[in-house]
């Protein structure tokens, strides 16, 4: 019998680490960029996921994968007692010899796999220039164009296969489109300060229905998870490459 092919965990996690400038990019702080749960040290199949729960690593073990590579990771609640349903996710990953990497902030940043620049390009808009500050660093992007608002929600929902929330409160003819995948829409003073006149995003409060007509911008809430898919496929495909290792994308959306 052929004995797997298998990467070491180490080399790996300093690859990432190295692509995504992991050391030096700022975060929320329970964010926790790079490894969160090493294994027995050897990778055999990468997973690819947006968020860490329970369903996901049991997905990612009866897939036979042993790293994980998500954008939500394990400890976004902060420091807590492992019990109950931490403990119970935290065993099962264990149990499984699953390693689990996450990679938040960095990869909605990243100049070429990230969230934002997949989206932009998905959408038809390009160049790409970066957008929206966070801690001193650009983690969103923006593009020049000229289209009409019909033209670019229509892109938006056949590339989501949905009809999506929007607010029509901006110019018709755009000019400016900002893009911060996830849940930038509490942000969205910010966004309109930077100078775009269209927003798209994830998700974000009900108020800001009201603000984004006060402040005449346009807003699009496009889907927390469904916004935020494209950087871990094509993170989990760059890495598996460098390292020759099948992948897998663990598809659980979460419909928000």
């Amino acid at each position: 019998m052929k004995a797997p092919v298998y990467a070491e965990l180490a080399a790996i996690t300093g690859y990432l680490d190295g692509l995504l400038d992991i050391p030096a990019f700022p975060d929320y702080p329970n964010a926790f960029n790079g490894l969160q749960l090493e294994n027995s040290g050897q990778v055999t199949k990468i997973g690819a996921a947006v968020d860490s729960g329970l369903k996901v690593i049991e997905m990612a073990i009866a897939e036979g994968v042993d790293l994980l590579l998500v954008h939500h990771g394990l400890f976004w609640g902060g420091r807590a007692p492992i019990s109950g349903p931490a403990y119970r996710k935290l065993a099962q990953a264990i149990r499984g010899n699953l390693a689990v990497y996450s990679a938040h902030l960095p990869l909605d940043a990243h100049p070429e796999i990230g969230n934002n620049v997949l989206l932009a390009g998905d959408l038809g808009l390009a160049p790409v220039e970066p957008f929206f500050e966070f801690k001193g660093r650009l983690v969103g992007c923006f593009a020049g164009v000229d289209i009409d608002y019909a033209t670019l929600l229509g892109r938006l929902e056949q590339k989501f296969a949905r009809a999506l929330w929007h607010c029509h409160a901006g110019p018709e003819r755009i000019k400016r489109v900002g893009i911060v995948t996830g849940g930038a829409g509490s942000e969205l003073a910010q966004a309109k300060a930077e100078g775009v006149d269209t927003f798209i995003t994830g998700e974000g409060p009900h108020h800001t229905f009201t603000l984004a007509e006060e402040l005449g911008i346009n807003l699009i809430y496009a889907g927390h998870y469904a916004t935020e898919t494209g950087g871990v496929k094509a993170l989990a495909d760059r890495v598996a490459s460098a390292f020759e290792l099948p992948w897998v994308f663990l598809d659980h959306p979460s419909g928000l």
